[in-house]
């Protein structure tokens, strides 16, 4: 079975000792059932399912409902324990990549269209059920899977496979997808772009292709928003495993084996830029995506070192050359952050499909 790969990619945890993208544990397997319940303890942070949030936007991206990552928190209070949950983060270390907020660029959405064929796969060890599904899935010539150029995952990475496909009205994101003379995929999440996503989005403690359980696609940042100067969403983004508590908040459906303790947030944790932080001080691409990060907010969807997670420039029309580097967000530290509250969390692997 394939392993994560390199030490700083994105959703897979090197020097933390946590887990891979989609939600398994270091070998491959899913973390144990240990438990159902809810912890309503002091600690609980993060993911709204918009019931806190002052103002509702419009739809997308990808969906043509509203969606979590579509709401305004800008206004919405902080979490009472946001203060303790930040503290025990700087003092934990902050981001990954030696505290060092940076942008990866790996992750491609392709588009099929209604001539695209496609195409059965045969599942790893890296699916599994109920949580993944098992549909034929587009394949648009000329695409690929993350960090690869081809549909190949020759370097041993999370290898996301992503496709949109508007005519229908699906999106399909593959964890560990690996397509040579045989197509081998991991955890596929297919989402239906024209339905309504309530709590717990797909079911309860059940993952996607993030171990989150959240769709990927709509929370990347592309170039072309920030060449257009606005992000109308949330944003991803990933912590060291061994800085999250075990346990989940919603939106969030899932969690994986991580290591935190005391103060430290959940899987799924919510993080608001402070609106008081100077972002003029910003390169200008960067600027974009931190008011992004105060009017929407960033969500936690994975264990990982490099904190950020743009869409590629591969298939987009305008390119991240000059627009922005992957460490024009270096200067924002955790402390520039709150938490947005949003209920208690809960822990355990028993996944209900909705």
């Amino acid at each position: 079975m394939l392993a994560c790969g390199g030490a700083l990619m994105a959703g897979c945890v090197a020097s933390s000792g946590g887990t891979s993208a989609g939600g398994s544990a270091d070998d491959g397997t899913m973390a144990g059932d240990t438990s159902t319940g809810s912890d309503t303890g002091t600690g609980d942070t993060g993911s709204t399912s918009g019931s806190n949030s002052s103002v509702t936007a419009t739809t997308g991206p990808y969906f043509t409902t509203p969606m979590f990552f579509n709401s305004d928190v800008s206004t919405s209070p902080k979490a009472a324990n946001s203060d303790r949950i930040i503290a025990a983060l700087a003092a934990a270390g902050g981001w990954g990549n030696a505290n060092t907020m940076q942008v990866d660029f790996d992750i491609d959405v392709l588009t099929a269209t209604a001539a695209t064929p496609k195409v059965s796969f045969t599942p790893t060890g890296d699916w599994y059920g109920p949580d993944c599904d098992s549909d034929q899935i587009p394949l648009p010539a000329g695409g690929n899977v993350e960090g690869e150029t081809g549909y190949a995952c020759t370097n041993d990475g999370d290898c996301h496979l992503i496709v949109n496909d508007p005519t229908n009205h699906k999106l399909y994101e593959m964890w560990r997808a690996n397509i040579t003379d045989q197509f081998y995929g991991g955890c596929l999440a297919t989402w239906t772009t024209n339905k309504t996503y309530t709590r717990p989005l797909r079911g309860l403690e059940c993952t996607s292709a993030d171990a989150a359980g959240f769709p990927i696609s709509p929370l990347l940042f592309t170039a072309d928003e920030v060449k257009a100067g606005a992000i109308n969403h949330a944003i991803r983004f990933i912590l060291p495993n061994n800085r999250i508590k075990p346990g989940f908040v919603a939106p969030a459906t899932h969690s994986t084996s991580t290591s935190g303790t005391g103060d430290l947030p959940y899987y799924g944790v919510h993080l608001r830029l402070r609106a008081d932080y100077p972002i003029n001080s910003l390169p200008a691409g960067a600027r974009v995506v931190a008011k992004a990060m105060q009017k929407y907010g960033m969500y936690q969807a994975d264990g990982g070192n490099i904190a950020l997670t743009a869409q590629s420039d591969k298939h987009t029309t305008a390119k991240w050359s000059g627009l922005l580097n992957p460490r024009d967000l270096a200067a924002l530290k955790v402390t520039d952050f709150e938490v947005i509250d949003h209920g208690a969390a809960t822990t355990g692997d028993d996944c209900a499909r909705q």
